[in-house]
């Protein structure tokens, strides 16, 4: 057993190592700066081949919920051809300050992208403004009023209410005015209704220098380090700027030294849990404490879940209680997390007692536990391929969010029952069909009930990696304290710094 747990620590070691390698040299020539752009402040980095003569110029936007980094590949792409690309975090997004509104972001894009023409900093006949999803989508508006060499949308948001899109899913409910010249591209995997939308922007724009290009085998996200995609569009520049040669392909080193490094810093997280919340040899609270307290049905639970979050989608149809939260639509998830808890804790108030009897066993350590790996993972993000690490204004909503959160938390673990109980492979997957059922409850009030709340379908595939991993957290923390409270503590606190990560500040 002490040779396996060797072994794995030396293997996440070995790929935090070659993660470093992969990805932190810079292939570019990059400077960032605070850039004041009507009423904003946009941390912008600038990206330059090196060795080479700009000629010409491209603002890079990114789209909801991402920021400059994560932009990098597609930037490396333009920077490939010897243009000058501009990448600002949009408000509230990554480094630049709130609030963000869809409105304000395309407000304060624009007068970025007219500041730099005005000090000289861009030619407007040979700048490209490009963006991906919101950006793309804040790209064409300002493309349209700003005259530019041309405007490059990858998978541009929907902007108009058709082919399944309603409405209150919009981030902006009309494309207006085309620029003269631009170019869509769109993934073959992405939805249809996206696709469709996508392609109405060309075919309705009456514009011969406009184009549509579909990439084989690529969705929404995907197209961001999609190296066709990033051929499409040089090749488009190219002849729009009348450039020579053929410019090179960015690297995918930073990509895969991202994911070595976290898939090494998550073998070391199960051991170093254990550590920290684990009882020491020789200490009089060796063991962990026999649990008391019963597992509540599997049937039972699911429905129990599935009434309690569907009446507190409906009731936050009316009225949302933490608006005061600030997150762009993650003060609706809070309520609604923390709500569902509400409803639930009382239905098993006698476990609670019982399960709760020893509280304060392995608190202190679960929540170290859980500000490390958090402040970790942050950080290695952050120094890889997306900016995770969270800035004051954020740090200031963490109590608030915390205390939202936890009663769902609280709710699962007495509902799930000791660890000893059930065999740990049933009670993890019991505990993620517990998520799968309060994430049916938001679609349902997506498509239903016209939350408009999109980011919690959009963003399914970065929850349901959240809920593995907190869950196998979770579960590790409860089998080693014996404690619910230390579990539901310990995921709280990491589903609180992953909401601050990801939701914009409004």
């Amino acid at each position: 057993m002490k040779t396996g747990k060797t072994a794995l620590a030396t293997a996440g070691i070995l790929l935090v190592g070659v993660g470093f390698w992969l990805a932190l040299p810079k292939t570019y020539r990059e400077k960032t700066y605070l850039v004041p752009a009507g009423g904003c402040r946009l941390e912008t980095t600038v990206f330059d081949k090196k060795g080479a003569s700009p000629q010409g110029a491209v603002v890079l936007f990114p789209g909801l919920v991402a920021n400059k980094k994560v932009m990098a590949f597609l930037a490396g792409g333009f920077a490939e051809q010897n243009l000058r690309v501009y990448v600002p975090d949009l408000p509230g997004h990554g480094h630049s300050p709130g609030p963000f509104s869809p409105q304000r972001a395309e407000d304060c894009a624009e007068a970025l992208v007219s500041g730099l023409v005005s000090r000289g900093m861009a030619n407007p006949d040979r700048t490209i403004l490009a963006g991906h999803s919101m950006g793309a989508a804040i790209a064409l508006h300002v493309g349209a009023n700003v005259p530019v060499a041309g405007v490059v949308a990858i998978s541009p948001a929907p902007m108009r209410a058709a082919h399944g899109v309603r409405p209150e899913m919009l981030l902006y409910t009309n494309p207006g005015l085309m620029p003269q010249r631009f170019v869509v591209i769109s993934g073959s995997l992405e939805p249809e209704s996206m696709c469709d939308n996508a392609a109405d922007l060309v075919t309705s724009s009456k514009n011969d220098a406009a184009q549509l290009i579909v990439i084989p085998g690529a969705t929404h996200a995907s197209l961001i380090f999609d190296r066709a995609a990033v051929r499409a569009f040089q090749n488009w520049t190219a002849k729009t700027l009348q450039l020579s040669g053929v410019p090179g392909m960015p690297s995918l080193r930073q990509l895969c030294g991202a994911i070595a490094g976290f898939v090494g810093l998550l073998l070391l997280a199960s051991p170093f849990l254990r550590e920290i919340t684990g009882r020491k040899k020789g200490s009089k609270q060796e063991l962990p404490e026999v649990e008391t307290g019963n597992s509540v049905p599997w049937g039972r639970l699911l429905l129990e879940f599935a009434v309690a979050s569907t009446l507190v989608v409906a009731l936050l149809h009316f009225w949302n209680p933490l608006r005061a939260i600030r997150l762009y639509q993650g003060d609706y998830l809070a309520a609604f997390l923390g709500l569902t808890g509400i409803v639930l804790v009382p239905l098993h108030w006698k476990s609670l007692r019982k399960q709760f009897s020893g509280w304060k066993s392995g608190l202190l350590g679960a929540s170290i536990g859980a500000f490390i790996l958090f402040l970790l993972f942050s950080a290695w993000l952050e120094l890889s391929i997306y900016e995770a690490w969270i800035p004051p204004a954020k740090w200031a909503r963490f109590p608030l969010l915390f205390l939202a959160l936890l009663p769902y938390h609280i709710a699962e673990e007495i509902c799930l029952g000791p660890s000893t109980n059930t065999r740990a492979a049933r009670r993890f997957v019991a505990g993620l069909s517990l998520r799968a059922v309060a994430w049916g409850a938001l679609a349902v009030g997506l498509l239903y009930l016209h939350s408009g709340e999109i980011l919690m379908v959009l963003l399914l595939p970065s929850f349901v990696l959240l809920h593995v991993l907190e869950r196998r957290g979770m579960d590790i923390t409860r089998q080693e304290t014996g404690s619910a409270a230390a579990a539901a503590v310990f995921g709280a606190i990491l589903f609180t710094g992953f909401c601050l990560v990801i939701f914009p500040v409004t």
